[in-house]
């Protein structure tokens, strides 16, 4: 289940294009983070991971993208799901060949 944020998705891609465009007017980074976080209410650490993750969207980061994680969490449920099949079937097949094997006996 996803969690809902308390911040839009207008106000995230303006952060972050705020955060990219004025980058270079700061010392550091983190002074940027932590001063255009500011203005937007939220925190530095919120700004820096969603400005990572863009990053790694648009290919300028190395990592996982948001489709290939969401693609990724979509199989691993496959998986599990197939496995507790799987388990199933298994202990049903055990199941009827005692009974068969049962029935030939008397």
């Amino acid at each position: 289940m996803s969690r809902i944020s308390r911040y839009s998705p207008e106000l995230r891609e303006r952060a972050v294009r705020m955060m990219l465009d004025n980058r270079p007017d700061y010392p550091s980074e983190w002074a940027a983070f932590t001063a255009i976080a500011k203005l937007f209410g939220m925190s530095p650490e919120t700004l820096r991971t969603w400005v990572r993750k863009t990053q790694v969207d648009e290919g300028f980061r190395p990592g996982i993208t948001s489709d290939e994680r969401a693609r990724l969490k979509q199989l691993e449920r496959e998986v599990k799901d197939l496995r507790r099949a799987n388990a199933i079937l298994k202990d049903a097949s055990i199941f009827f060949a005692t009974e068969l094997d049962g029935q030939t006996k008397r």
